[in-house]
């Protein structure tokens, strides 16, 4: 008798311990019912808060889309075809300027022009530490040994840009601006005049989206944005 009772009381105490682990593991179905509750609301609050932004979403896109057009619709056949006369005319149009960034994106050579306007905003620095701040962007961006938009110099331009890059002035780049303009105006500028981008804007065409690669990091205004600077278009 008592031989039966301990062994009773033994297999009490396991169902005890077997529902106590089962309510840590699993829970009680109270507590999975109000967790069930809780996930389905946050679902449908995820997905109202999808619809609610949908319509944002389509209105912004349409906007981008709707001022692109507009840009290209104002920009006349002859325009273009003055951008055909040299590269210079064709930088110091600001339509112009986008459509051969544009091409250069399609040939995976978009730092050159990207290092060019930010020389030309250099020269616009107002002051030593603004100066001192942009010189240093452009170094480590263009200039220096595998910089991530490392662009096309000998190492003596290299070399003296370096020297001067921790008291720089307002020609430190000129060099080396003067050798990508170069580079740019023998080559893919002579691409770019024969490119469907630009005949497509000179005979009026509407233009396609390129497929264009992504960037880890492009230098945009990103880079400046503790200094106040006066170029008008960073791509």
């Amino acid at each position: 008798m008592k031989t039966s009772l301990i062994f009773f009381s033994q297999l009490n105490m396991c169902e005890l311990k077997e529902k106590t682990f089962f309510k840590l593991i699993h829970g009680s179905p109270k507590e999975e019912a109000s967790k069930d509750a809780k996930i389905r609301a946050k679902e449908k609050r995820n997905r109202l808060s999808l619809l609610l932004q949908k319509p944002e979403m389509h209105e912004e896109a349409l906007s981008r889309s709707s001022g692109h057009l507009a840009r290209e619709t104002r920009l006349c056949p002859e325009e273009a075809v003055r951008w055909g006369e040299s590269l210079d005319k064709l930088l110091s149009h600001q339509d112009g300027l986008e459509a051969f960034t544009r091409f250069l994106k399609t040939e995976f050579s978009e730092e050159n022009i990207e290092f060019w306007m930010a020389c030309e905003d250099f020269k616009k620095s107002k002051n030593p530490q603004q100066m001192m701040f942009k010189a240093k962007a452009i170094y480590e961006r263009f200039i220096q040994n595998d910089a991530p938009q490392e662009v096309n110099l000998d190492f003596h331009t290299k070399e003296l840009i370096a020297k001067s890059i921790t008291q720089p002035t307002l020609h430190s780049f000129n060099a080396a601006q003067s050798r990508v303009y170069q580079l740019m105006e023998q080559d893919s500028y002579m691409r770019f005049l024969r490119s469907d981008i630009y005949l497509g804007l000179t005979e009026g065409r509407p233009q396609r989206p390129t497929n264009l690669r992504r960037r880890s990091r492009s230098f945009t205004y990103n880079d400046f944005q503790d200094v106040k600077s006066d170029v008008a278009i960073w791509l």
